[in-house]
């Protein structure tokens, strides 16, 4: 693919990633393995509350095809069929969940240089299509989503963002809910590997005047572990410590507490994924 200006889902992503990306509040194992024929396994359970859940996925990679099959605790079967450059600078992806046949989605991507499209359908009588174009470079894009409603006849949701990006930092503003609310992110990384770094975020919703500023940032204790924090204007306080038992393997431990009400019993998370 060439190195273009991304898809519409990556303006403002590092940040929110930051912000969000391996926060868990449930009890989460995962075990990975490889076989001769190239074949990835991963078995995965959740404990959520007094709720337990599990699936076993597998994938397989040959040339530019990739078949990724998923079945859960509930019986479901998801299964991803990821074809790259079919025509050249093109992804597209099938999806099907048994026995949800109207769950099935087909979307294909194209990259360009200075532009990137996604288009996605929903199989199914009343399907729903998702448009979005991305224009510019890696260091500057703008762009939006729209997605259409066949069954009523309308825009279900409609999207416009654009992000400036630099080799130690990335801003980004986002315009959604069909222009309720408007977002503005900024992520500054302080060392080369980009382990350390700090972020701010600020949303207003028009509708209720609702202002909600996240400030958070991310250091590396060391090569193996890195500590990552959060805080709100509602007075979440969210903490994350992640090392690396052994080469791949993580240990993630999470918690979140409410400072305006320390009354409150606190959230407490934890995975533990091992892979080969």
């Amino acid at each position: 693919m060439s190195k273009g200006p991304g898809l519409f889902s990556d303006i403002g992503k590092k940040a929110r990633d930051l912000l969000t990306k391996d926060y868990i509040f449930d009890q989460k194992l995962s075990i990975s393995t490889y076989s001769d024929t190239g074949v990835a396994l991963t078995s995965t359970a959740v404990k959520k509350g007094g709720l337990s859940t599990g699936d076993v996925g597998a994938q397989y990679k040959y040339k530019n095809t990739l078949i990724d099959v998923k079945v859960d605790t509930g019986s479901n079967i998801l299964t991803t069929l990821t074809l790259n450059d079919i025509v050249p600078s093109t992804k597209t992806i099938a999806s099907l969940k048994f026995p949800d046949y109207s769950s099935g989605k087909l979307e294909v991507q194209y990259y360009h240089h200075h532009a990137a499209f996604s288009t996605a359908v929903s199989l199914n009588q009343s399907p729903t299509a998702d448009l979005s174009v991305t224009l510019g470079t890696p260091t500057f894009a703008i762009g939006a989503e729209a997605s259409y409603d066949t069954a009523g006849g309308k825009l279900a949701k409609y999207t416009a963002g654009i992000s400036v990006t630099k080799p130690d930092s990335c801003a980004a503003i986002i315009l959604g809910d069909k222009g309720d609310t408007i977002k503005a992110s900024y992520i500054h990384h302080l060392d080369e590997v980009k382990k350390t770094a700090a972020v701010g975020e600020i949303t207003r919703r028009f509708s209720t005047n609702e202002n909600t500023f996240t400030v958070g940032g991310s250091y590396a204790v060391d090569n193996l572990t890195i500590l990552k924090l959060k805080l709100n204007n509602h007075g979440k306080l969210g903490a994350l410590l992640q090392h690396e038992l052994i080469p791949k393997s993580l240990l993630t431990i999470c918690s979140e507490f409410d400072t305006k009400a320390l009354d409150k019993t606190p959230r407490f998370g934890v995975a533990l994924a091992f892979k080969p």
